[in-house]
């Protein structure tokens, strides 16, 4: 194995490229039309475009991949985390193609990425699970039924995919309907497949969830446990391993039901197994994520253990050595998603051109990034660019660590989550001195913090020292004398917001309308949702501002821009 294409974009495509660097291998990336200048592209060794704008033209375009995996001559394909990573399908694809798959084979991949699928298994080596349906549903009745049956709150779930995606935990029943669609369209959007099942959801659960690699000679180590329990929207903000404050059974029980998931469905690879641990210390299987996860720096950061490059290696059928995990976990770490979202506005999708970037650094300190100043961050894809990684020795070490990490870290051009960081290293129900109260929904039921909405940007200055050009669809950088103008790839693009009247109904974020939640000609009253905003696989609805007639101005798919005018209510 020698060239490696990263079907991927971001931070997690610049981790690999750097794996790759780190092995001898040639890294070939692969970029959508908003990517083209993204730090990924310039870092690999090769850069191939994607022509396109959305997810689906680009990333989750499994025949366009291939074709540039075959075209270029690459031998392996790494798909990262997130888009195809966890489909059977393109796994299937990359090895038809006579292709190396760096990640599990598909028939794991089949009966652990379905959901479905992975609670029988979990059954079958004595998992302990919650109630959910056995298979998918096909309408939201099936799911009020479920309720009706086993009781509120449920979880309606993407039977493909992960990370939170297609996921909507619902608390009453006259939500059900609008949340069952919710799911669906989010899964059909980041996955492709908008099958989604039901199960019972435990009310203020830890989420905690175990590390596991496993190679092609049916070695299975299961190298530890994280905590990912403060998340918003389902997605995780704040991770941290090991999973504190678990007693000697608990841990044991985790490792050792996660290695016999994996072992079960012939799992080859990094992948993690997930559990919610209830209040009364009930531990309940949720999934298997058969890729990388996002968090799995921490894993790296307290075993000594390149994750990337083990899953490279095992790929090209070396073998795991047991003693691997005979040594005790070191210290504990933390992450940090540094997400392109306004805290102050309800956590909107903040996309836009970084023009500051200044990184901690010191003792402890990691940073994986996909950006640099002056990068952009496209609304079409995930908010998150970057990641702050805190090791200490012991976990107090760690928090005062990340409280000066995070008081270096600064971003400016688009709003970040930074300030939401700061305050959580703060709060005592964090902290745990007194107890650690941190659950799955606890920044929406009871994280008090508030805070300011971020200054809107204002355009930055444009100095243009080097561009890129396409040749044969390779991305080729093109290095320009400064100060030499290139019209339109330099003109900075601005836009006059015209005055609206009181009953316009205007963008609040870049993105595209999802959906009109009313009809043309409907009449609603203020503060009704009457329609929804997709922005960095986000959905945020707009409500009426005024009581009166709706008349939409654009329709489903349009393109929108902050203050962009969607339609009026009138009287």
């Amino acid at each position: 194995m020698k060239r490696v294409l990263i079907a991927n974009r971001g931070e997690i495509a610049v981790r690999i490229i750097r794996a790759c660097a780190d092995l001898g291998l040639t890294s070939i990336a692969v970029y959508a039309d908003p990517d083209a200048d993204a730090l990924h592209t310039r870092l690999a060794d090769e850069a191939y475009a994607l022509p396109g704008g959305s997810s689906t033209e680009t990333y989750l375009n499994l025949d366009a991949i291939i074709d540039v995996a075959k075209r270029v001559e690459v031998d392996a394909v790494h798909p990262g985390y997130g888009f195809l990573s966890e489909n059977a399908d393109f796994a299937r694809a990359v090895t038809e193609a006579g292709l190396t798959w760096v990640g599990p084979p598909t028939e794991a991949i089949e009966a652990l990425g379905d959901k479905v699928s992975a609670r029988r298994t979990a059954q079958q080596v004595g998992a302990p699970l919650v109630a959910g349906t056995p298979g998918p549903i096909d309408s939201a009745e099936q799911a009020q039924a479920f309720a009706a049956e086993h009781g509120l709150p449920i979880a309606i779930k993407a039977s493909f995919g992960g990370g939170g995606r297609g996921m909507r935990v619902v608390w009453r029943a006259e939500e059900i309907a609008e949340q069952y669609a919710a799911a669906v369209r989010e899964a059909e959007q980041a996955f492709g497949r908008g099958e989604c099942f039901v199960e019972r959801y435990l009310e203020k659960p830890r989420h905690v969830e175990v590390q596991v690699l496993a190679d092609t000679h049916g070695t299975v180590l299961a190298l530890g446990t994280r905590d990912c329990s403060l998340q918003r929207r389902n997605q995780k903000l704040v991770e941290e391993a090991p999973a504190p404050f678990l007693t000697e059974e608990q841990t044991e029980q985790l490792l050792t039901s996660a290695a016999a998931v994996c072992a079960e469905a012939g799992y080859v690879g990094a992948g993690t197994v997930e559990y919610l641990l209830a209040v009364d210390g009930t531990i309940s299987f949720l999934e298997v994520n058969t890729r990388l996860q996002v968090e799995h720096p921490v894993t790296e950061e307290t075993t000594d253990l390149d994750l990337v490059c083990w899953q490279l290696r095992i790929a090209d059928g070396q073998r795991l050595d047991p003693s691997l995990i005979e040594h005790p976990v070191r210290g504990h770490a933390f992450e940090f998603r540094i997400n392109a979202e306004d805290p102050g506005r309800g956590y909107l999708p903040s996309p836009g051109t970084i023009t500051t970037l200044e990184l901690p650094t010191g003792p402890g300190v990691r940073v994986d990034s996909g950006v640099v100043a002056g990068s952009d961050i496209p609304a079409a894809f995930d908010s998150m660019f970057a990641k702050l990684i805190i090791w200490g020795p012991d976990r107090a070490t760690a928090l005062d660590r990340s409280r000066r990490a995070l008081a270096e870290f600064v971003v400016e051009g688009v709003a970040t989550v930074l300030p939401f960081h700061r305050a959580v290293v703060e709060d005592p129900d964090f902290i745990g001195d007194d107890g650690f109260a941190v659950h799955t929904r606890w920044i929406e039921t009871e994280f008090a913090q508030r805070f300011e909405p971020a200054p809107a940007p204002g355009p930055a200055d444009a100095v243009v020292t080097r561009t890129w050009i396409e040749l044969d669809g390779r991305r080729m950088e093109l290095g320009l004398p400064a100060g030499l103008s290139l019209g339109s790839a330099t003109a900075e693009q601005t836009q006059t917001q015209a005055a609206v009247d009181h009953g316009a109904i205007v963008a609040d974020v870049p993105g595209t309308l999802g959906k009109w939640l009313v009809e043309d000609g409907a009449t609603v009253s203020q503060g009704d949702p009457v329609a929804v905003l997709e922005a960095m696989k986000m959905e945020s609805q707009v409500v009426s501002p005024a009581d009166g007639t709706l008349s939409q101005s654009i329709g489903a798919g349009d393109s929108v821009a902050p203050g962009d005018v969607l339609g009026s209510v009138s009287d």
